[in-house]
């Protein structure tokens, strides 16, 4: 079952990066969000700020408009192969069409609205400097975490709620690179396996699924062309060694 794997993911291109980037970043906030300390709110509004770096690029925007396109496109010629769901095709095109709407109603950067807001400007300004948010650099915002745990709350959902539709179209594309090819069983001999990719093929990502109990973890490198996959034992007080057993693991060469 998915709940006794433990999967690694190595991203084939920068715009996977960015992706799988936001993921993390999103996932973060919504546990933090709903905190009942100062310091979960601390949290999440850093998270919210790390957000807001990644969106400020200009082409975030761009890039994003032209994958649910390149999707739209591929999935509509899906329609004609045999033993499609047309219904659940049709659903998820609309899904598409309603997120590029979304996308293009925004005007100017993705976090424009994030950009106006004078707290998180002060709070970004000082968050490179360690210990440079606390109380007495702050006033403003120890006046802000110390409100009743609603109104923060109702702030970072309030604030996350502005980009919003990067969140939903982070997590449709993902999800569809993700089942689009089939896992397959590998040995990784001497803790080691490499493959190579087909240069014809989309790829998107490689994906590892190990057994939770699994004693290693594992290491993926390499493009687009080839990747390599290592397991490693985790030795925190010291540097970590590539084990020489025989790891068994489940394979997704994502391509869409």
């Amino acid at each position: 079952m998915a709940s006794n794997l433990i999967h690694y993911e190595q991203p084939i291109n920068e715009k996977m990066r960015t992706l799988l980037r936001l993921e993390f970043l999103f996932a973060n906030a919504r546990v933090m969000i709903d905190g009942a300390t100062p310091w979960t709110s601390r949290a999440a509004l850093l998270t919210v700020l790390d957000i807001q770096s990644i969106l400020a690029r200009t082409d975030i925007k761009t890039d994003m408009l032209k994958e649910l396109e390149r999707l739209s496109s591929l999935l509509d010629t899906w329609s004609q192969r045999p033993g499609v769901d047309g219904e659940k095709l049709g659903m998820l095109l609309d899904r598409i069409d309603l997120l590029i709407d979304r996308l293009h109603s925004i005007s100017g950067p993705l976090c424009n609205e994030l950009k106006q807001n004078e707290l998180l400007n002060a709070v970004r300004q000082r968050a490179s400097i360690p210990g440079g948010a606390c109380d007495f650099d702050m006033p403003s915002y120890h006046f802000w975490l110390s409100q009743p745990r609603e109104r923060r709350i109702f702030d970072l959902r309030s604030w996350i709620a502005t980009v919003q539709v990067v969140d939903d179209v982070t997590n449709l594309v993902l999800s569809l690179v993700r089942d689009s090819s089939p896992t397959t069983q590998e040995i990784a001999s001497n803790g080691f396996f490499q493959q190579t990719l087909d240069p014809n093929q989309p790829y998107q990502m490689v994906r590892v699924s190990v057994a939770a109990d699994c004693p290693f973890y594992a290491e993926i490198s390499g493009g687009k062309h080839r990747f390599s996959v290592r397991f490693l034992t985790l030795k925190l007080t010291e540097r970590d060694t590539p084990t020489l057993e025989s790891v068994p693991f489940g394979l997704t060469c994502c391509a869409l």
